[in-house]
């Protein structure tokens, strides 16, 4: 009798198990979605090409941003929300905290630090620390996902809501879900006016401005694509393909120097993953699953310099991620200074090594 019962125990724990992964009220309303496989330009990019270890600087814990000050000094936004000042010689200092999570850090022309922030929206920092909040919505939708943003030279910040529906530390169920629940707006800092110029984006993400100001770059994570979106010009307000079936996930994206931009991809695509995209209900299964059976990010190094038209100009891959999960890169001189969600420091690529 007393096997009988642990029999039946185990029975209808099995039972309550599956019918938990089957049935149980999950917060994603999944859609179909058929990703093109990578294209042959981004995947022969794959092959381990960096000749040197990139160098850490200071201490700053998952930053996911950076952005030097015109003393030369680097900020960072780090994961705890506080923005850490780092000094060449590596002293790291608190500057400001936000209370919720930096994500895109910019320093406009009067030397504050324009942060977009989830959930605190977009928000600017004076030289003394003090924070302030500049928007938080735009037609009654809150950005919950404020991530990423540029300012153009007449002072025009454009932003990214990566979603209205998922904060940062729900980002996996917004790229399982698959809705385009995000968008891509801009804030006059004079009118104090917020304008909608994307709406309907799969997880929008890294934001860069041109070298003339003639239009913008979104990177589009939930696609594996880079949007151009024209500001000015005969084509203004039109939106074009940049770069599309990319080789991983493009995180940040920035303009660097000669006419270069660069893009950051921050763990290689998952085939398991691509696999599942078509079938939502498989995907409802796996948000059920614990954390660590879950797609995760892997341990990768992809910095990719793009010319205007999309071109490959440069690109650095390691494999093995020495320093993983590069998240945003920021060009001075011949340095590139990089943002990550791995490493606990700002990291250092000497191009003039490369």
């Amino acid at each position: 009798m007393k096997l009988k019962h642990i029999i039946s125990g185990i029975l209808l724990i099995l039972l309550i198990g599956i019918l938990y992964l089957l049935f149980y009220p999950v917060k994603i309303d999944p859609t179909v979605y058929h990703p093109e496989p990578a294209a042959e330009k981004w995947t022969q990019l794959m092959d381990d090409n960096l000749k040197q270890s990139i160098k850490r600087l200071g201490n700053c814990i998952h930053c996911e941003d950076v952005d030097m000050d015109a003393n030369g000094i680097l900020y960072g936004a780090q994961v705890d929300g506080k923005i850490i000042k780092v000094d060449a010689a590596g002293n790291s200092t608190e500057f400001a905290d936000t209370k919720g999570r930096p994500l895109g850090i910019h320093f406009d022309s009067l030397g504050h630090l324009i942060v977009a922030d989830s959930p605190k929206g977009l928000l600017s920092i004076d030289k003394k620390g003090k924070v302030t909040t500049l928007s938080t919505t735009h037609d009654d939708r809150t950005y919950l996902f404020a991530d990423d943003l540029e300012i153009d030279s007449s002072g025009i910040i454009y932003f990214t809501d990566a979603s209205d529906k998922f904060a940062v530390e729900e980002f996996k169920l917004d790229l399982l879900e698959h809705q385009p629940n995000g968008r891509f707006l801009s804030y006059d800092p004079s009118t104090q006016k917020v304008e909608l110029l994307i709406d309907d984006m799969y997880f929008p993400n890294g934001v860069a401005v041109s070298h003339d100001n003639d239009f913008v770059l979104i990177n589009e994570t939930g696609t594996y694509r880079v949007w151009k979106y024209w500001i000015t010009g005969s084509k203004k307000g039109q939106k074009e393909i940049f770069a599309d079936q990319l080789c991983g996930f493009p995180d940040g994206i920035s303009r660097g120097e000669d006419g270069i931009f660069w893009l950051t991809l921050i763990s290689p695509r998952d085939p398991a993953l691509d696999g599942i995209m078509s079938k939502p209900f498989i995907r409802k299964i796996l948000v059920r699953l614990p954390g660590f059976m879950q797609p995760a990010a892997k341990s990768w190094t992809m910095i990719i310099g793009l010319d205007k038209d999309g071109n490959v100009i440069k690109h650095f891959h390691d494999k093995d991620g020495g320093y993983a999960q590069v998240a945003s890169v920021q060009q001075y001189g011949n340095k590139l200074y990089l943002g990550t969600l791995h490493e606990e420091a700002i990291g250092v690529l000497d191009l003039d090594s490369e």
